[in-house]
Protein backbone atom coordinates (compact mmCIF):
# COMPACT_ATOMS: atom_id res chain seq x y z
CA UNK A 1 0.00 0.00 0.00
CA UNK A 2 1.22 3.51 -0.82
CA UNK A 3 0.96 5.95 2.06
CA UNK A 4 0.65 9.61 1.19
CA UNK A 5 1.84 10.40 4.72
CA UNK A 6 2.81 7.74 7.23
CA UNK A 7 3.47 8.91 10.80
CA UNK A 8 3.67 5.35 12.20
CA UNK A 9 7.29 4.22 11.85
CA UNK A 10 6.28 0.64 12.82
CA UNK A 11 9.15 0.29 15.29
CA UNK A 12 7.33 1.53 18.38
CA UNK A 13 7.79 5.18 17.44
CA UNK A 14 5.98 7.83 15.39
CA UNK A 15 7.02 10.98 13.58
CA UNK A 16 5.40 14.39 13.61
CA UNK A 17 3.19 15.63 12.17
CA UNK A 18 0.76 12.82 12.89
CA UNK A 19 -1.60 14.33 10.30
CA UNK A 20 -0.07 16.23 7.39
CA UNK A 21 -3.31 17.97 6.51
CA UNK A 22 -5.07 21.21 7.34
CA UNK A 23 -7.01 20.28 10.48
CA UNK A 24 -6.82 23.66 12.16
CA UNK A 25 -7.44 24.11 15.91
CA UNK A 26 -7.73 20.38 16.69
CA UNK A 27 -9.35 19.11 19.85
CA UNK A 28 -9.42 15.50 21.02
CA UNK A 29 -11.08 13.29 23.63
CA UNK A 30 -10.98 9.62 24.61
CA UNK A 31 -14.16 7.61 25.12
CA UNK A 32 -13.25 4.14 26.39
CA UNK A 33 -10.58 2.92 23.94
CA UNK A 34 -11.36 5.24 21.03
CA UNK A 35 -10.07 8.75 20.41
CA UNK A 36 -12.16 11.39 18.65
CA UNK A 37 -10.82 14.55 17.02
CA UNK A 38 -12.52 17.55 15.47
CA UNK A 39 -11.20 20.78 13.94
CA UNK A 40 -12.18 24.12 12.42
CA UNK A 41 -13.92 24.05 9.04
CA UNK A 42 -14.61 27.78 8.46
CA UNK A 43 -16.81 28.24 5.35
CA UNK A 44 -16.20 24.73 3.99
CA UNK A 45 -19.07 22.25 4.22
CA UNK A 46 -19.82 19.70 5.43
CA UNK A 47 -18.18 21.04 8.56
CA UNK A 48 -16.73 19.95 11.89
CA UNK A 49 -14.85 16.84 10.71
CA UNK A 50 -14.83 13.79 12.98
CA UNK A 51 -11.66 11.70 12.96
CA UNK A 52 -11.04 8.58 15.03
CA UNK A 53 -8.04 6.58 16.17
CA UNK A 54 -7.28 3.75 18.59
CA UNK A 55 -3.59 4.58 19.07
CA UNK A 56 -3.46 8.40 18.68
CA UNK A 57 -1.09 8.06 15.70
CA UNK A 58 -3.15 6.57 12.86
CA UNK A 59 -6.26 8.66 12.20
CA UNK A 60 -9.23 8.15 9.88
CA UNK A 61 -11.81 10.70 8.73
CA UNK A 62 -15.17 9.10 9.54
CA UNK A 63 -17.89 11.78 9.64
CA UNK A 64 -18.90 15.44 9.90
CA UNK A 65 -21.05 16.97 12.63
CA UNK A 66 -22.83 19.54 10.42
CA UNK A 67 -24.09 19.22 6.83
CA UNK A 68 -24.37 22.95 6.16
CA UNK A 69 -24.28 26.34 7.90
CA UNK A 70 -27.85 27.42 8.53
CA UNK A 71 -27.57 31.06 7.54
CA UNK A 72 -28.54 32.12 4.03
CA UNK A 73 -25.38 34.17 3.47
CA UNK A 74 -23.33 30.95 3.62
CA UNK A 75 -24.99 29.85 0.39
CA UNK A 76 -22.12 31.90 -1.04
CA UNK A 77 -18.56 31.34 0.22
CA UNK A 78 -17.89 33.41 3.32
CA UNK A 79 -14.11 33.19 3.48
CA UNK A 80 -12.61 33.62 6.97
CA UNK A 81 -16.07 33.26 8.55
CA UNK A 82 -18.08 30.23 9.56
CA UNK A 83 -17.02 27.51 11.99
CA UNK A 84 -14.02 28.41 14.13
CA UNK A 85 -12.00 26.46 16.74
CA UNK A 86 -14.26 23.78 18.24
CA UNK A 87 -14.00 21.85 21.51
CA UNK A 88 -15.26 18.27 21.68
CA UNK A 89 -16.40 16.73 24.98
CA UNK A 90 -18.20 13.61 26.25
CA UNK A 91 -20.67 14.16 29.10
CA UNK A 92 -23.51 12.02 30.46
CA UNK A 93 -23.22 9.48 27.62
CA UNK A 94 -23.40 12.18 24.97
CA UNK A 95 -20.90 13.80 22.61
CA UNK A 96 -20.82 17.60 22.43
CA UNK A 97 -18.99 20.00 20.14
CA UNK A 98 -18.94 23.70 20.94
CA UNK A 99 -17.76 26.13 18.29
CA UNK A 100 -17.68 29.84 17.67
CA UNK A 101 -18.92 31.66 14.59
CA UNK A 102 -17.34 35.09 15.00
CA UNK A 103 -20.21 36.97 13.37
CA UNK A 104 -23.05 35.04 14.99
CA UNK A 105 -22.10 33.59 18.40
CA UNK A 106 -21.30 30.35 20.21
CA UNK A 107 -23.03 27.15 19.08
CA UNK A 108 -23.33 23.58 20.32
CA UNK A 109 -24.06 20.39 18.40
CA UNK A 110 -24.47 16.99 20.06
CA UNK A 111 -25.24 13.32 19.50
CA UNK A 112 -25.18 9.93 21.17
CA UNK A 113 -23.51 8.41 18.10
CA UNK A 114 -20.59 10.44 16.67
CA UNK A 115 -20.51 8.26 13.56
CA UNK A 116 -24.16 8.94 12.76
CA UNK A 117 -26.35 12.00 12.36
CA UNK A 118 -25.69 14.87 14.77
CA UNK A 119 -28.54 16.99 16.12
CA UNK A 120 -29.30 20.44 14.75
CA UNK A 121 -26.89 23.08 16.14
CA UNK A 122 -28.08 25.17 19.09
CA UNK A 123 -27.15 28.84 19.54
CA UNK A 124 -25.87 28.95 23.14
CA UNK A 125 -24.93 32.65 23.25
CA UNK A 126 -25.47 35.18 20.49
CA UNK A 127 -22.87 37.86 19.88
CA UNK A 128 -20.07 39.08 17.65
CA UNK A 129 -16.45 38.27 18.44
CA UNK A 130 -17.08 35.27 20.71
CA UNK A 131 -14.74 32.48 19.59
CA UNK A 132 -12.88 29.34 20.69
CA UNK A 133 -15.47 28.12 23.25
CA UNK A 134 -14.76 25.22 25.60
CA UNK A 135 -17.51 23.83 27.86
CA UNK A 136 -16.82 22.60 31.38
CA UNK A 137 -19.18 20.62 33.60
CA UNK A 138 -18.06 20.93 37.22
CA UNK A 139 -18.53 18.50 40.10
CA UNK A 140 -21.21 20.68 41.73
CA UNK A 141 -23.69 20.38 38.83
CA UNK A 142 -22.71 23.77 37.45
CA UNK A 143 -21.49 24.31 33.92
CA UNK A 144 -19.53 27.03 32.14
CA UNK A 145 -18.11 28.09 28.81
CA UNK A 146 -14.64 29.66 28.67
CA UNK A 147 -13.72 31.29 25.37
CA UNK A 148 -11.62 33.84 23.49
CA UNK A 149 -12.37 37.08 21.65
CA UNK A 150 -11.80 38.01 17.99
CA UNK A 151 -10.37 41.53 17.71
CA UNK A 152 -11.62 41.80 14.11
CA UNK A 153 -15.21 41.61 15.40
CA UNK A 154 -15.14 42.95 18.95
CA UNK A 155 -12.18 45.36 18.92
CA UNK A 156 -9.86 43.65 21.42
CA UNK A 157 -7.92 40.42 21.97
CA UNK A 158 -5.58 38.77 24.52
CA UNK A 159 -8.44 38.17 26.97
CA UNK A 160 -10.37 35.05 27.92
CA UNK A 161 -14.03 35.21 28.88
CA UNK A 162 -16.43 33.03 30.86
CA UNK A 163 -20.18 32.66 31.25
CA UNK A 164 -22.32 30.10 33.11
CA UNK A 165 -24.54 27.81 31.06
CA UNK A 166 -27.38 25.42 31.73
CA UNK A 167 -26.31 21.94 32.76
CA UNK A 168 -27.84 20.51 29.58
CA UNK A 169 -25.36 22.68 27.67
CA UNK A 170 -27.95 24.46 25.55
CA UNK A 171 -28.03 28.08 26.74
CA UNK A 172 -26.11 30.75 28.60
CA UNK A 173 -27.46 31.46 32.10
CA UNK A 174 -25.64 34.70 32.81
CA UNK A 175 -23.64 37.50 31.30
CA UNK A 176 -20.28 36.97 29.67
CA UNK A 177 -17.38 38.68 31.43
CA UNK A 178 -13.58 38.80 31.34
CA UNK A 179 -11.91 35.91 33.15
CA UNK A 180 -8.23 36.49 32.32
CA UNK A 181 -6.17 39.40 30.99
CA UNK A 182 -3.14 38.27 28.98
CA UNK A 183 -2.22 41.62 27.43
CA UNK A 184 0.98 42.08 29.45
CA UNK A 185 2.39 38.55 29.70
CA UNK A 186 0.40 36.32 27.31
CA UNK A 187 -0.51 38.49 24.29
CA UNK A 188 -2.98 37.07 21.80
CA UNK A 189 -3.98 34.31 24.20
CA UNK A 190 -6.86 32.33 22.67
CA UNK A 191 -8.17 28.81 22.11
CA UNK A 192 -8.67 27.81 25.77
CA UNK A 193 -9.26 24.20 26.79
CA UNK A 194 -10.45 23.60 30.36
CA UNK A 195 -9.56 20.66 32.63
CA UNK A 196 -9.69 19.83 36.35
CA UNK A 197 -7.00 17.87 38.15
CA UNK A 198 -5.97 17.45 41.81
CA UNK A 199 -8.32 20.23 42.90
CA UNK A 200 -6.97 22.74 40.35
CA UNK A 201 -8.73 24.22 37.33
CA UNK A 202 -6.43 24.35 34.31
CA UNK A 203 -6.79 26.37 31.14
CA UNK A 204 -4.40 25.34 28.37
CA UNK A 205 -4.17 28.02 25.71
CA UNK A 206 -1.79 29.25 23.00
CA UNK A 207 -0.39 32.77 23.15
CA UNK A 208 2.07 34.88 21.20
CA UNK A 209 0.51 34.35 17.76
CA UNK A 210 -0.05 31.46 15.39
CA UNK A 211 3.38 31.43 13.73
CA UNK A 212 5.62 32.56 16.59
CA UNK A 213 3.80 31.67 19.81
CA UNK A 214 3.84 29.10 22.59
CA UNK A 215 1.59 27.08 24.89
CA UNK A 216 0.52 28.54 28.21
CA UNK A 217 -1.01 26.79 31.21
CA UNK A 218 -3.21 28.77 33.63
CA UNK A 219 -3.98 27.29 37.06
CA UNK A 220 -6.39 28.24 39.83
CA UNK A 221 -8.31 26.71 42.73
CA UNK A 222 -11.43 28.59 41.58
CA UNK A 223 -12.99 28.46 38.10
CA UNK A 224 -13.25 32.27 38.21
CA UNK A 225 -9.59 32.70 39.16
CA UNK A 226 -7.27 34.37 39.82
CA UNK A 227 -4.98 32.24 37.68
CA UNK A 228 -1.26 31.59 37.92
CA UNK A 229 0.45 31.14 34.58
CA UNK A 230 3.34 29.18 33.11
CA UNK A 231 4.68 28.63 29.60
CA UNK A 232 4.86 24.85 29.10
CA UNK A 233 5.79 24.36 25.41
CA UNK A 234 7.65 26.58 22.93
CA UNK A 235 9.56 26.28 19.68
CA UNK A 236 13.08 27.07 20.87
CA UNK A 237 15.53 25.90 18.17
CA UNK A 238 13.19 23.35 16.56
CA UNK A 239 11.53 23.65 13.16
CA UNK A 240 8.04 23.39 14.69
CA UNK A 241 6.91 27.00 14.82
CA UNK A 242 3.99 28.15 16.85
CA UNK A 243 3.25 25.24 18.56
CA UNK A 244 -0.35 26.38 18.57
CA UNK A 245 -3.85 25.48 19.72
CA UNK A 246 -4.82 21.95 20.69
CA UNK A 247 -6.14 19.59 23.33
CA UNK A 248 -4.95 17.33 26.15
CA UNK A 249 -5.93 13.66 26.14
CA UNK A 250 -5.08 10.63 28.29
CA UNK A 251 -4.76 6.92 27.58
CA UNK A 252 -6.46 4.19 29.60
CA UNK A 253 -3.20 3.61 31.50
CA UNK A 254 -3.01 7.26 32.53
CA UNK A 255 -0.37 8.60 30.14
CA UNK A 256 -1.16 12.02 28.70
CA UNK A 257 -0.53 13.61 25.32
CA UNK A 258 -1.06 17.02 23.80
CA UNK A 259 -2.30 17.33 20.20
CA UNK A 260 -1.81 20.73 18.55
CA UNK A 261 -1.26 22.37 15.19
CA UNK A 262 1.68 23.95 13.39
CA UNK A 263 1.16 26.61 10.72
CA UNK A 264 2.80 25.42 7.48
CA UNK A 265 1.72 28.19 5.14
CA UNK A 266 0.24 26.86 1.91
CA UNK A 267 -0.30 23.43 3.53
CA UNK A 268 -2.43 24.95 6.26
CA UNK A 269 -2.34 23.94 9.91
CA UNK A 270 -1.00 20.42 10.30
CA UNK A 271 -1.33 18.27 13.42
CA UNK A 272 1.42 17.30 15.88
CA UNK A 273 1.44 15.32 19.14
CA UNK A 274 3.63 15.79 22.22
CA UNK A 275 4.11 13.66 25.35
CA UNK A 276 2.99 15.30 28.61
CA UNK A 277 4.25 14.74 32.16
CA UNK A 278 3.32 16.60 35.34
CA UNK A 279 5.73 18.34 37.70
CA UNK A 280 4.53 20.17 40.81
CA UNK A 281 0.97 20.20 39.46
CA UNK A 282 2.01 21.79 36.17
CA UNK A 283 1.96 20.05 32.77
CA UNK A 284 5.27 19.80 30.91
CA UNK A 285 4.79 19.23 27.18
CA UNK A 286 7.20 17.89 24.59
CA UNK A 287 10.84 16.92 25.18
CA UNK A 288 14.10 18.43 26.47
CA UNK A 289 12.29 20.26 29.25
CA UNK A 290 13.97 23.21 30.92
CA UNK A 291 12.33 25.06 33.84
CA UNK A 292 9.12 23.15 33.24
CA UNK A 293 8.87 24.04 29.55
CA UNK A 294 9.47 21.52 26.77
CA UNK A 295 9.98 21.80 23.03
CA UNK A 296 8.24 19.94 20.18
CA UNK A 297 9.54 16.51 19.20
CA UNK A 298 9.94 15.15 15.68
CA UNK A 299 10.14 11.45 16.62
CA UNK A 300 8.77 9.91 19.80
CA UNK A 301 7.67 6.61 21.30
CA UNK A 302 4.10 5.71 20.43
CA UNK A 303 1.43 6.13 23.10
CA UNK A 304 0.75 2.96 25.06
CA UNK A 305 -2.95 2.62 24.36
CA UNK A 306 -3.00 -1.17 24.57
CA UNK A 307 -4.13 -1.33 20.94
CA UNK A 308 -1.95 -1.77 17.87
CA UNK A 309 -3.49 -0.21 14.78
CA UNK A 310 -2.34 -0.82 11.25
CA UNK A 311 -0.73 2.22 9.62
CA UNK A 312 -3.19 4.25 7.58
CA UNK A 313 -3.24 7.35 5.44
CA UNK A 314 -5.90 9.95 4.75
CA UNK A 315 -7.58 9.39 1.39
CA UNK A 316 -7.05 11.75 -1.52
CA UNK A 317 -7.80 9.63 -4.62
CA UNK A 318 -11.35 8.94 -5.72
CA UNK A 319 -12.76 6.82 -8.57
CA UNK A 320 -16.32 8.01 -7.82
CA UNK A 321 -17.74 4.50 -7.52
CA UNK A 322 -20.00 5.27 -4.53
CA UNK A 323 -23.46 6.84 -4.65
CA UNK A 324 -22.46 9.69 -2.34
CA UNK A 325 -19.40 11.86 -2.06
CA UNK A 326 -16.32 10.58 -0.31
CA UNK A 327 -15.68 12.26 3.05
CA UNK A 328 -12.53 13.91 1.71
CA UNK A 329 -14.66 16.43 -0.22
CA UNK A 330 -15.98 19.77 1.03
CA UNK A 331 -17.83 22.47 -0.87
CA UNK A 332 -16.72 26.09 -0.83
CA UNK A 333 -20.12 27.07 0.59
CA UNK A 334 -23.49 25.50 1.33
CA UNK A 335 -24.21 22.91 -1.38
CA UNK A 336 -27.31 22.72 -3.52
CA UNK A 337 -28.97 19.45 -4.44
CA UNK A 338 -28.25 20.25 -8.09
CA UNK A 339 -24.52 20.76 -7.69
CA UNK A 340 -23.53 17.18 -8.47
CA UNK A 341 -24.65 13.62 -9.07
CA UNK A 342 -22.94 10.25 -8.67
CA UNK A 343 -25.89 8.33 -10.11
CA UNK A 344 -26.75 10.03 -13.42
CA UNK A 345 -23.62 8.47 -14.95
CA UNK A 346 -22.53 5.71 -12.55
CA UNK A 347 -18.78 5.56 -12.00
CA UNK A 348 -18.42 9.29 -12.67
CA UNK A 349 -18.86 12.47 -10.68
CA UNK A 350 -21.16 14.75 -12.64
CA UNK A 351 -20.75 18.43 -11.83
CA UNK A 352 -23.47 20.65 -13.25
CA UNK A 353 -22.30 23.95 -14.72
CA UNK A 354 -23.99 26.51 -12.46
CA UNK A 355 -23.44 30.04 -11.29
CA UNK A 356 -24.55 30.10 -7.63
CA UNK A 357 -22.98 33.53 -7.14
CA UNK A 358 -25.55 35.10 -9.47
CA UNK A 359 -22.94 37.54 -10.78
CA UNK A 360 -22.52 38.53 -14.42
CA UNK A 361 -18.83 37.64 -14.37
CA UNK A 362 -18.47 34.96 -11.68
CA UNK A 363 -15.10 33.94 -10.26
CA UNK A 364 -14.41 30.64 -8.51
CA UNK A 365 -13.62 32.40 -5.23
CA UNK A 366 -17.31 33.34 -5.04
CA UNK A 367 -18.81 30.04 -6.26
CA UNK A 368 -19.99 27.63 -3.59
CA UNK A 369 -20.11 24.78 -6.12
CA UNK A 370 -16.32 24.31 -6.11
CA UNK A 371 -15.58 20.87 -4.65
CA UNK A 372 -12.35 20.84 -2.62
CA UNK A 373 -10.09 18.53 -0.69
CA UNK A 374 -7.15 19.16 1.64
CA UNK A 375 -3.52 18.60 0.74
CA UNK A 376 -2.48 15.51 2.70
CA UNK A 377 1.27 15.28 2.04
CA UNK A 378 4.03 17.75 1.16
CA UNK A 379 5.03 16.51 -2.33
CA UNK A 380 2.55 14.90 -4.68
CA UNK A 381 1.03 14.56 -8.11
CA UNK A 382 -2.74 14.99 -8.47
CA UNK A 383 -4.43 14.10 -11.77
CA UNK A 384 -8.11 14.49 -12.67
CA UNK A 385 -9.76 13.05 -15.78
CA UNK A 386 -12.85 14.83 -17.08
CA UNK A 387 -15.20 14.46 -20.04
CA UNK A 388 -16.39 17.75 -21.49
CA UNK A 389 -19.00 16.94 -24.17
CA UNK A 390 -21.79 17.90 -21.78
CA UNK A 391 -20.68 21.53 -21.50
CA UNK A 392 -22.65 24.28 -23.23
CA UNK A 393 -21.77 27.77 -24.44
CA UNK A 394 -20.12 29.99 -21.80
CA UNK A 395 -19.56 27.11 -19.43
CA UNK A 396 -16.32 25.58 -18.18
CA UNK A 397 -15.03 22.70 -16.10
CA UNK A 398 -11.63 21.92 -14.69
CA UNK A 399 -9.26 21.57 -11.77
CA UNK A 400 -8.16 24.34 -9.41
CA UNK A 401 -5.56 24.87 -6.74
CA UNK A 402 -7.67 27.04 -4.45
CA UNK A 403 -6.25 29.51 -1.96
CA UNK A 404 -5.62 33.18 -1.32
CA UNK A 405 -3.83 33.00 -4.65
CA UNK A 406 -5.40 30.39 -6.90
CA UNK A 407 -5.01 29.01 -10.40
CA UNK A 408 -6.91 26.56 -12.56
CA UNK A 409 -6.94 24.69 -15.84
CA UNK A 410 -10.27 24.29 -17.61
CA UNK A 411 -12.05 23.51 -20.82
CA UNK A 412 -14.28 26.46 -21.67
CA UNK A 413 -16.86 26.65 -24.47
CA UNK A 414 -16.25 29.93 -26.31
CA UNK A 415 -18.23 30.72 -29.47
CA UNK A 416 -19.01 27.03 -29.81
CA UNK A 417 -15.33 25.98 -29.60
CA UNK A 418 -13.82 23.81 -26.87
CA UNK A 419 -11.06 26.00 -25.55
CA UNK A 420 -8.32 25.04 -23.12
CA UNK A 421 -7.68 27.89 -20.69
CA UNK A 422 -5.42 28.76 -17.77
CA UNK A 423 -6.58 31.31 -15.20
CA UNK A 424 -5.15 32.73 -12.03
CA UNK A 425 -6.23 35.16 -9.34
CA UNK A 426 -4.17 36.93 -6.71
CA UNK A 427 -5.00 38.62 -3.41
CA UNK A 428 -8.38 36.95 -3.18
CA UNK A 429 -8.63 37.94 0.47
CA UNK A 430 -9.03 41.66 -0.21
CA UNK A 431 -12.53 41.14 -1.59
CA UNK A 432 -11.85 42.39 -5.13
CA UNK A 433 -11.09 39.18 -6.98
CA UNK A 434 -10.34 39.21 -10.68
CA UNK A 435 -9.26 36.20 -12.70
CA UNK A 436 -6.68 36.63 -15.45
CA UNK A 437 -7.43 34.11 -18.20
CA UNK A 438 -5.06 32.85 -20.91
CA UNK A 439 -6.10 30.67 -23.86
CA UNK A 440 -3.75 27.70 -24.14
CA UNK A 441 -5.29 25.90 -27.10
CA UNK A 442 -8.39 25.53 -29.23
CA UNK A 443 -9.44 21.89 -29.23
CA UNK A 444 -10.96 19.94 -32.06
CA UNK A 445 -14.63 18.98 -31.72
CA UNK A 446 -13.58 15.31 -31.42
CA UNK A 447 -11.77 15.88 -28.11
CA UNK A 448 -13.99 14.65 -25.35
CA UNK A 449 -11.50 13.82 -22.55
CA UNK A 450 -8.81 15.91 -20.87
CA UNK A 451 -6.53 15.06 -17.94
CA UNK A 452 -5.32 17.90 -15.74
CA UNK A 453 -2.39 17.37 -13.36
CA UNK A 454 -0.81 19.38 -10.57
CA UNK A 455 2.50 18.52 -8.95
CA UNK A 456 4.16 19.82 -5.81
CA UNK A 457 7.82 18.91 -6.04
CA UNK A 458 10.72 19.39 -3.66
CA UNK A 459 13.02 22.20 -4.77
CA UNK A 460 16.27 23.61 -3.42
CA UNK A 461 14.48 26.56 -1.82
CA UNK A 462 11.17 24.92 -1.00
CA UNK A 463 8.18 23.40 -2.79
CA UNK A 464 7.82 23.92 -6.54
CA UNK A 465 4.35 23.86 -8.12
CA UNK A 466 3.72 22.76 -11.71
CA UNK A 467 0.63 22.27 -13.90
CA UNK A 468 0.04 19.97 -16.88
CA UNK A 469 -2.69 18.90 -19.28
CA UNK A 470 -2.87 15.67 -21.26
CA UNK A 471 -4.55 15.24 -24.64
CA UNK A 472 -4.41 11.89 -26.44
CA UNK A 473 -1.71 10.57 -24.05
CA UNK A 474 0.62 13.55 -24.61
CA UNK A 475 1.35 15.51 -21.42
CA UNK A 476 1.98 19.22 -21.85
CA UNK A 477 3.44 21.58 -19.27
CA UNK A 478 1.82 24.94 -18.58
CA UNK A 479 4.36 27.74 -18.28
CA UNK A 480 3.56 29.62 -15.09
CA UNK A 481 5.35 30.89 -12.01
CA UNK A 482 2.19 30.53 -9.92
CA UNK A 483 2.64 29.31 -6.35
CA UNK A 484 -0.31 28.27 -4.16
CA UNK A 485 -0.96 30.06 -0.90
CA UNK A 486 -3.10 29.76 2.18
CA UNK A 487 -5.92 32.25 2.70
CA UNK A 488 -6.71 33.70 6.09
CA UNK A 489 -6.51 30.55 8.27
CA UNK A 490 -7.05 27.90 5.58
CA UNK A 491 -4.42 26.06 3.55
CA UNK A 492 -4.46 25.61 -0.22
CA UNK A 493 -6.84 22.96 -1.54
CA UNK A 494 -7.23 20.90 -4.69
CA UNK A 495 -10.62 21.49 -6.29
CA UNK A 496 -12.88 20.30 -9.11
CA UNK A 497 -15.51 22.52 -10.66
CA UNK A 498 -18.00 23.14 -13.45
CA UNK A 499 -19.54 26.56 -13.66
CA UNK A 500 -21.53 28.86 -15.89
CA UNK A 501 -19.81 32.10 -16.87
CA UNK A 502 -22.90 34.28 -16.98
CA UNK A 503 -26.22 34.69 -15.18
CA UNK A 504 -27.60 31.30 -16.16
CA UNK A 505 -28.16 28.50 -13.73
CA UNK A 506 -28.42 30.95 -10.82
CA UNK A 507 -29.18 29.17 -7.54
CA UNK A 508 -32.12 29.97 -5.30
CA UNK A 509 -32.97 28.63 -1.83
CA UNK A 510 -36.20 26.70 -1.39
CA UNK A 511 -38.35 26.70 1.76
CA UNK A 512 -36.16 24.02 3.38
CA UNK A 513 -32.92 25.87 2.68
CA UNK A 514 -31.82 23.64 -0.19
CA UNK A 515 -30.45 25.30 -3.29
CA UNK A 516 -32.25 24.61 -6.54
CA UNK A 517 -31.84 25.94 -10.04
CA UNK A 518 -34.52 26.97 -12.48
CA UNK A 519 -32.59 26.67 -15.71
CA UNK A 520 -30.59 23.52 -16.34
CA UNK A 521 -27.24 24.08 -18.03
CA UNK A 522 -24.53 21.68 -19.11
CA UNK A 523 -22.23 19.47 -17.10
CA UNK A 524 -18.86 17.75 -16.95
CA UNK A 525 -18.21 14.15 -15.90
CA UNK A 526 -15.09 13.43 -13.82
CA UNK A 527 -13.85 9.86 -14.08
CA UNK A 528 -11.29 10.04 -11.29
CA UNK A 529 -8.83 12.05 -9.30
CA UNK A 530 -5.62 10.21 -8.43
CA UNK A 531 -3.12 11.56 -5.90
CA UNK A 532 0.29 9.94 -5.48
CA UNK A 533 3.24 10.86 -3.30
CA UNK A 534 6.41 12.22 -4.91
CA UNK A 535 8.54 11.79 -1.79
CA UNK A 536 10.15 8.66 -0.40
CA UNK A 537 9.45 7.76 3.18
CA UNK A 538 6.09 9.47 3.49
Amino acid sequence: MEYLWKPDLEDGTFKNPIIFADYSDPDVIRVKDTYYMTASSFNYVPGLPILTSRDLVNWKLVNYAIDRIDYEKYDMPQHSRGVWAPAIRYHNDRFYIYYGMPDEGIFMVSTENPLGKWDKPVLVLEGKGLIDPCPFWDDDNKAYVIHGYAKSRIGFKSYLGIFPMSYDGKRALGDDHILYNGVETQPTIEGPKVYKRNGFYYILAPAGGVKTGWQTALRSENIYGPYDEKIVLKQRDTIVNGPHQGGLVDTENGDEWFIHFQDRGLYGRIVHMQPVVWENDWPVMGVNACDGCGEPCLVCRKPNTGISESPCSLEASDDFEDKKLNLMWQWLGNPGDSFCSLTENPGFLRLNALNPSGKKEPVLWECSNVLTQKLVCPFFKASACLYVNGLKEKEQAGMVMMGGHYAYLAVRIMDGVKTLVYAEAYDAEDGSVKEKMTVLSHLSPEVEKVIFSFTMEEGEKGPVFKMFYTLEEAENAVLTDFMPSDHTWVGAKIGLFANALEETGVQKSDSEGHLVTGEKGGYADFEYIHVTSLAEGN
